[in-house]
């Protein structure tokens, strides 16, 4: 199908918001995007009701999806065409209805069908204290066509003025089993939603218009698409596929904002913000499981497991903060010219090696902290000797303030049972946040210090990541 180019009048009514049953709403007219977000605008802070349904339906009255408060399942939905382990279609769960402040934002379960009118109601009740919005009221969209499947280039606009409104819809617009470069265009806005990229996407580019000001968040968790949320669910609708770890990895590759199983990809030049508080679980900013992924000018944002990089992972000329393992993985991952900011006392890595394969190489970085963050309180890694016995982390020319404690490294089963032989801990050149030699005496017996030679390869990203060289 071609691509047709907004006129003049499509796009004014595109932008209006209009005003139906005593509340603005937003978008109406023409020129609508097929995963448009939803958004009502009052004049007084507001709050959802405990029940009643928002509806879109054909101009015929067909209903194509409902938001229904009362429906605990209304709260699940497909994202990326995700698939579990046994092949079945996952199902995340998600907020489809959010107050916030003066605005309420709503998600639909699914895209709308192109080039077609659709009428929006609200029951009376939805949100407290307003009498609904009835068909005759005039919550009316016509959207707009999308581009030809198979192009090398697609836009995404929240505000609706390019190809999507969503980054998930120019995601989902990717054929199947794409075989050629796709960049994925992401202008400056907020965009609040999960992002999936299923392995049958490769070779995919998201590149935000600028990395301040293009932020893609979402409160996702452990508790509401992790092992808190999965456990009592059939493992057949609900297992990670590609399982790196067969024995832990189970239920945990849900709960990122942007998450990539995909080889091939490229993120940059942009935000990924995971909102959930401090001492909301796990939360991934974004999680990467595949081949020769990168992460260029970008800023992660979370608290605990910011960032997990499985299979082979470059991020260079970025920022991450955290307080808990906020880098962790398995598989290679090189992080260089990178800020990493400790936002608590906790750990900067966590990585999980099983074999005798690549670890994590950490070169050149800055590690900053907050401004409460004590002296003494951060480790530059802990690994779980018990079942992570290989672990590779490597710090060369590391620059890190005196929160870093003396000793650097935590085993958390550190008894006589296990044999910390096969531990791949390692530093070379750290220095502190001024460029002075940094005292490493008191370092932990199990990591060592590399000399010059040692160090060396280190500098190469290839060395980790399977002769890739992604520079």
């Amino acid at each position: 199908m071609s691509h047709r180019e907004l006129s003049p009048r499509e796009v004014t009514a595109r932008d209006d918001e209009r005003t139906c049953g005593g509340v603005r709403v937003s978008p109406s007219g023409a020129g609508v995007c097929v995963d448009t977000p939803l958004r009502l605008s009052f004049d007084r802070p507001v709050t959802l009701g405990r029940r009643g349904r928002l509806q879109v339906h054909r101009t015929d009255g067909t209903v194509v999806d409902t938001i229904d408060l009362a429906d605990p399942e209304g709260a699940r939905r497909p994202i990326g065409s995700a698939r579990t382990d046994h092949g079945e279609l996952h199902l995340w769960h998600y907020l489809p209805a959010v107050a916030e402040g003066t605005q309420v934002l709503l998600t639909l379960h699914r895209g709308l069908e192109e080039d077609a009118d659709f009428v929006v109601t609200m029951d009376a009740g939805f949100v407290q204290g307003h009498g609904g919005i009835r068909a005759e009221d005039g919550w009316r969209l016509h959207t707009k066509r999308a581009p030809a499947r198979g192009t090398a280039q697609v836009e995404v606009d929240a505000s609706g003025g390019k190809d999507f409104c969503t980054v998930q819809g120019a995601v989902d617009h990717v054929p199947e089993g794409n075989d050629r470069d796709v960049t994925i265009r992401i202008a400056p806005g907020t965009y609040r939603e999960i992002v999936y990229v299923p392995p049958t996407k490769p070779r995919l580019t998201l590149r935000g218009g600028d990395r301040n000001g293009t932020v893609i968040t979402y409160p996702n968790n452990d508790r509401l698409n992790g092992d808190a949320a999965m456990r009592g669910l059939p493992i057949e609708i609900s297992c990670c596929p590609k399982r790196v770890l067969p024995g832990s990895d189970r239920f945990n590759c849900w709960r990122a904002v942007v998450g990539v199983d995909a080889d091939d990809v490229t993120v940059e030049n942009l935000t990924i913000h995971n909102s959930t508080p401090a001492g909301g679980g796990q939360a991934e900013a974004f999680r990467g499981n595949g081949r020769r992924i990168t992460l260029r000018r970008v800023s992660l944002l979370s608290h605990q497991d910011t960032l997990r990089l499985q299979g082979a992972g470059y991020v260079v000329d970025s920022y991450i903060e955290g307080d808990v393992d906020f880098v962790w993985g398995t598989g290679g991952i090189v992080v260089e010219d990178t800020e990493l900011k400790a936002l608590g006392p906790g750990y900067y890595t966590q990585i999980r090696n099983v074999d005798d394969g690549p670890g994590a190489a950490f070169v050149n970085v800055r590690l900053t902290r907050a401004p409460a963050v004590p002296d003494g309180s951060c480790y530059l890694s802990r690994v779980e000797l018990s079942r992570f016995a290989p672990s590779q982390v490597v710090f060369v020319d590391a620059s890190m303030d005196a929160h870093i404690a003396p000793q650097g490294w935590v085993l958390t089963d550190a008894t006589g049972r296990w044999d910390t032989r096969r531990l791949r801990l390692a530093e070379h050149g750290s220095r502190t946040l001024d460029g002075l030699p940094l005292d490493v005496d008191g370092r932990s017996a199990v990591a060592r210090t590399l000399d010059p030679d040692e160090a060396a390869p280190f500098r190469t990203p290839a060395h980790l990541l399977g002769g890739w060289d992604p520079r």
